[in-house]
């Protein structure tokens, strides 16, 4: 039998999660635009992306506060300042905060509510843990490209979209402007990290 949702420390990791994703959807909005000043589109589109699934992982949280509507919830916590002109840092910052909620903060949260009878918040806690974990991999991914000069580059040749028109670039190398709405080279993405391409759409 689950205790009292108001005397549980899953109402306050409720809380806490909450305060961490909307934390997390305005860091990435903040990155979003120092990606476009930098000219990297794309990147500034995948980060909004994310800012927006934060976003819904915020209001989950926050629907499962409304045993305490009319409430003020007192908590401690830490949270990052990721304030850096470089997008390359940015990304770094964003995959391992991403892991931390993943490896530990979000399953942690999630084997209390378990243990204090709240099966659905520990559902919630649990699998949204997984979704971070992507967050983390497609961050990770992305920073990798771009410290390794193969964002835009690759020498055995591959396939680019861009996110402005949705054309196909095949080569060694994006233009620098698209060859079809005429959009600058940042508006490309990696094929396999376009969205609602099917792996062997190309082939």
């Amino acid at each position: 039998m689950a205790m009292n949702f108001n005397e549980s420390r899953t109402k306050e990791n409720l809380m806490r999660a909450f305060a961490g994703e909307s934390q997390a959807r305005n860091r990435y909005t903040i990155a979003a635009g120092a990606a476009k000043k930098q000219g990297l589109y794309a990147v500034s589109q995948i980060f909004l992306f994310t800012a927006d699934q934060e976003r819904a992982h915020a209001k989950r949280f926050y629907d499962l506060l409304k045993k305490s509507a009319g409430e003020t919830i007192q908590i401690d916590g830490s949270y990052p300042v990721d304030h850096f002109d470089c997008v390359k840092k940015l990304l770094r910052a964003a995959e391992h905060n991403e892991l931390q909620e993943f490896d530990d903060v979000y399953p942690a949260f999630g084997n209390i509510a378990r243990e204090e009878g709240f099966a659905e918040e520990a559902a919630a806690f649990h699998e949204i843990a997984k979704i971070e974990q992507i967050h983390a991999k497609r961050f990770g991914k992305l920073a990798k490209l771009l410290e390794s000069g193969k964002y835009f580059e690759s020498s055995d040749g591959k396939d680019w979209m861009c996110l402005n028109c949705g054309h196909i670039f095949h080569g060694k190398a994006v233009p620098n402007v698209c060859p079809v709405c005429r959009h600058e080279k940042g508006y490309f993405v990696p094929a396999e990290l376009a969205p609602y391409l099917e792996c062997g759409f190309l082939k």
